[in-house]
């Protein structure tokens, strides 16, 4: 029986867990607000969006099966004896919610103007990869070759590895532009007080019940927390210093064409036209 140090801990725990889930929850939402005003998603990358629906999936599935299967907690139970379930229900509540409102911002990739922006050969590469990995890992799990739980883990990795290397197309996208309209730094800072708590939580219960296995259990809670902070110092660096006086994006009534953010300071002007066409 594993007994807590504080009553209180616990109580903290749970406040923040919820707060963090709020704050990433709600953290998709000013990114389809964004391309809903503009009627355009130019300057949001479509690799990020391919990436980041398939790692949302692999989480709800790792989350999913260890919350609500006996058979699944059974084994990792028997892997961590002195263990506590690290998914707790606002997990699970916010991996399907997010794989939901980032079909949400997909689907508006297909109704608001794109320009030429397609998912590139290099994400469908990785995510083909990552479909072979399911495949093999399942086959593997059903035949007893090893348990459900390494599956399940197989998915967590696939999740973490994505949260490593899905932010990398759009940082450079915003490098290339010297722009990162398109881009919404609200989703931004909702994502790094998400991750901050996120990781607060796991630290508050692993030390209220001496279990710090319970952040090697499930890697992927912690690993998220930690890669998304990281890469959202990156985006408030780039939105707030380094590409702080681009010009907002603007579409030329009575034409599919639209101005190019503009990439120079104010005193160094430049009169740049992109041709951002939809295509269909």
């Amino acid at each position: 029986i594993t007994v807590a140090i504080s009553d209180a801990i616990i109580y903290i725990s749970i406040v923040v867990g919820w707060i963090y889930f709020v704050a990433w929850s709600i953290s998709f939402y000013p990114q389809i607000y964004y391309n809903f005003q503009r009627k355009s998603v130019v300057g949001l990358n479509p690799d990020f969006l391919a990436l980041n629906i398939v790692g949302f999936v692999m989480y709800s599935v790792f989350n999913c099966a260890l919350f609500w299967s006996p058979g699944i907690e059974a084994e990792y139970f028997e892997r961590f004896p002195r263990g506590l379930n690290p998914v707790l229900v606002n997990d699970v509540v916010f991996s399907l919610h997010a794989a939901f409102a980032t079909a949400i911002t997909i689907a508006q990739c297909f109704i608001y103007e794109r320009g030429d922006q397609r998912v590139s050969m290099i994400a469908r590469g990785i995510l083909g990869i990552f479909l072979v990995v399911v495949i093999v890992c399942a086959i593997l799990a059903g035949t007893n070759v090893f348990h459900w739980l390494d599956f399940l883990y197989a998915c967590s990795y696939i999740k973490l590895t994505i949260t490593l290397i899905k932010y990398v197309p759009q940082a450079l996208m915003n490098y290339r532009r010297k722009s990162t309209v398109g881009w919404s730094i609200g989703n931004i800072l909702l994502d790094f007080t998400g991750g901050i708590l996120s990781m607060l939580q796991m630290m508050l219960n692993a030390y209220n019940y001496d279990d710090w296995d319970s952040i090697f259990g499930d890697p992927t809670k912690f690993g998220l927390g930690l890669f998304s902070v990281a890469f959202d110092i990156v985006f408030i660096i780039q939105h707030y210093v380094l590409y702080r006086n681009a010009t907002p994006y603007e579409e030329l009534s009575g034409d599919n064409t639209a101005t190019q953010e503009q990439h120079s300071p104010p005193d160094e002007p430049s009169e740049v036209t992109e041709d951002v066409s939809s295509t269909n």
